[in-house]
């Protein structure tokens, strides 16, 4: 062979191997949204069980758990004062978060978070001219950017105003939401 079939040989696989790398972190950059995406349609189309595609929910459960036992732990501080001692404050709250905890994080739990409005639509009879109540996507206008480059979040504000930050977090080439920041 000549050198010059071996040079075009190598430049179109240098042009394969580029395009291919190129493709793949497209897909990485894209993942994010990707996985917004897959949550909103999942929960749409009722199918809370296959979420797992795109929620951590053993991750996420971990981050939650310390912000509403150190909420609920501030509750009861406020009622009772600081008589009681932290470790049976911390009893009382471990065993009041964990239902809250599993209920919240859970398919069922995230469905209701992303369409709660359509749930309180349709319990005050409020409904398009169609019958159906529609949800309010709450990731619709939210704030996203990269925070690293396996973490990237998603900013909304509550109804009171305040900032939730879903977490997403990269695993090999997928993203899944695998964190909830709580407002105070």
């Amino acid at each position: 062979m000549s050198k010059n079939v071996v040079s075009k040989r190598r430049k179109w696989a240098l042009a394969v191997l580029i395009a291919l790398l190129l493709a793949v972190l497209a897909y990485v950059v894209a993942g994010p949204y990707l996985a917004i995406n897959g949550i909103r349609n999942l929960v749409a189309a009722g199918e809370y069980g296959e979420l797992w595609r795109f929620v951590d929910f053993d991750k996420l459960r971990e981050n939650v758990r310390p912000q509403i036992q150190e909420r609920i732990a501030r509750g009861i501080m406020g009622r009772v004062g600081p008589s009681e001692t932290a470790r049976t404050v911390g009893d009382v709250t471990a065993l009041i978060a964990q239902p809250a905890i599993d209920a919240m994080v859970s398919p069922a739990g995230i469905a209701t978070l992303l369409q709660g409005s359509a749930l309180a639509h349709r319990v005050a009879g409020k409904v398009d001219a169609d019958g159906e109540a529609r949800a309010v996507d709450p990731l619709k206008d939210a704030k996203t950017g990269y925070v690293s480059p396996s973490l990237f979040t998603a900013t909304v504000r509550n109804a009171e105003g305040r900032p939730v930050v879903f977490e997403f977090r990269r695993d090999g080439l997928s993203w899944k939401l695998a964190g909830l920041r709580l407002p105070e």
